[in-house]
């Protein structure tokens, strides 16, 4: 018989990614119809009562625990024992930095701040006053924080990238969200983790690599921080020996801020993919910069859809894990509903959509028959070591069309290839190329 049992630990902070591990691994424990071990913000409060759970009074401070299953306290005692396994003292040689200042002791020549929110300022301060770059991944910096942080920067002659920066490389050294790439003369200053993916997995595709990418948060070409990464970003790769063309990724900037960028002094051509109605995609701009080097533009590698299903599209659903890729989907489909569910406000209190699959498969069996819906699936090391094997299954359960977008290179663990056929064979069209996807995706309403 089974039974329901949902728990409260108050004050039992566990990070969202362990947390999303043992709840994957609950579910797949005999007996076990459903599972959610995570902390109890209000979007994972919501997430239990469309699972059927009544939704206890908690706080996102507070450990939950939801059970249904036919011996529910033993799936506890195995989550409680997978809580301890995670959480083993390591010896001193294995035990990171818990504080930026901790981190200083070292031989780190670059700190990467990834902490709760309200305490990044004060660790990227940290840093930077001690002479460090700094990679902050995490968001919750506000936007005078951030301006303070650059400016102090400048003074010490250091780069800080971030805050919300998933993605760099540093001489082929992925930092975050980072795919396999092969070294080459391309520097990318991007203020889009997934924009800069997107544009080194294509150009690795086309077998031109990558000297370093180098991500200076989203707001930083607003007119409140002033681009002030972006132009230092763009300076250091222009001293590069190994830089010979530069790609400068951004929604579009401030006026002000877009002039100072494109008069700054550089010796190095830069090639702008600016996302902007009229403007080109991604795509497109990768495109440039291949010509630019004199190389060729290749088919962008592509699989269609084993069967078409029959319905009458009238609709395109964007269900995206990149907003800079969901925004590009909808300015090139025209049309369309559009989720991040890498935003601020789905990612509190549960890992990113790159990791946790969990809102987007809902999201997919509520699709209707009629829409078409749009998806990405990032690869690389930190993302969902394998993510065709929860979505794939969703793809070929919904009544929706579905079009991937599988951002990625041959060099990626999850196996570029091995996904593409597991999402062809659940009834998907696959492409490399977001842009590619989108317009595929309006050819079929």
């Amino acid at each position: 018989m089974t039974r329901e049992l949902v728990l409260v630990r108050r004050g039992a902070y566990h990070d969202s990614v362990t947390l999303m591990r043992i709840s994957r691994a609950l579910t797949e424990m005999p007996g076990v119809s459903a599972a959610m071990v995570a902390m109890a913000t209000d979007l994972n409060l919501s997430v239990i009562r469309d699972l059927g759970f009544p939704a206890p009074e908690a706080g996102p401070g507070d450990l939950l625990i939801a059970l249904r299953a036919e011996a529910p306290e033993a799936a506890v005692a195995e989550a409680d024992r997978l809580l301890s396994t995670f959480q083993q003292p390591q010896t001193p040689a294995e035990q990171p930095p818990l504080t930026t200042r901790s981190a200083l002791r070292t031989s780190a020549d670059l700190v990467l701040v990834s902490v709760p929110g309200e305490y990044a300022f004060a660790e990227a301060h940290d840093a930077v006053q001690a002479g460090l770059p700094v990679m902050i991944f995490s968001d919750g910096v506000t936007v005078g924080q951030e301006r303070w942080l650059k400016e102090l920067a400048e003074t010490k002659d250091v780069l800080v990238m971030g805050p919300d920066c998933g993605t760099a490389a540093i001489a082929g050294v992925g930092l975050g969200f980072a795919n396999v790439l092969t070294p080459g003369p391309v520097g990318v200053v991007a203020a889009s983790g997934t924009g800069a993916q997107q544009v080194t997995c294509l150009l690795d595709w086309a077998g031109t690599g990558v000297s370093h990418v180098l991500g200076v948060g989203g707001r930083d070409l607003s007119a409140e921080v002033g681009g002030l990464s972006t132009l230092r970003a763009l300076r250091m790769l222009d001293d590069d020996p190994a830089t010979e063309l530069i790609v400068l990724i951004s929604k579009p900037a401030a006026p002000e801020v877009a002039r100072a960028v494109q008069e700054a002094p550089l010796r190095t051509p830069v090639v702008r993919a600016l996302l902007r109605e009229g403007g080109p995609d991604l795509t497109e701009a990768t495109e440039q910069a291949l010509r630019a080097l004199k190389r060729p533009v290749p088919e962008w590698p592509a699989w269609p859809a084993w069967s078409g299903r029959t319905a009458r599209h009238k609709a395109i659903k964007g269900l995206y894990s990149g907003g800079t890729l969901g925004t590009e989907a909808a300015l090139v489909a025209g049309q369309g509903d559009f989720v991040d569910f890498g935003d601020d406000v789905y990612t509190r209190g549960r890992a990113h959509p790159m990791i946790d699959p969990t809102l987007r498969v809902e999201a997919l069996s509520r699709a209707g028959d009629t829409e078409v819906v749009l998806m990405d699936v990032v690869l690389g090391h930190g993302a969902d070591p394998d993510p065709a094997a929860s979505l794939a299954h969703a793809v070929a359960r919904t009544p929706a069309t579905v079009v991937v977008a599988l951002i990625g290179t041959e060099g990626d663990p999850q196996d570029l290839h091995r996904q593409a056929a597991a999402f062809r064979e659940a009834g998907a069209a696959v492409f490399t190329s977001n842009a590619q996807a989108a317009r595929h995706a309006r050819s079929l309403l």
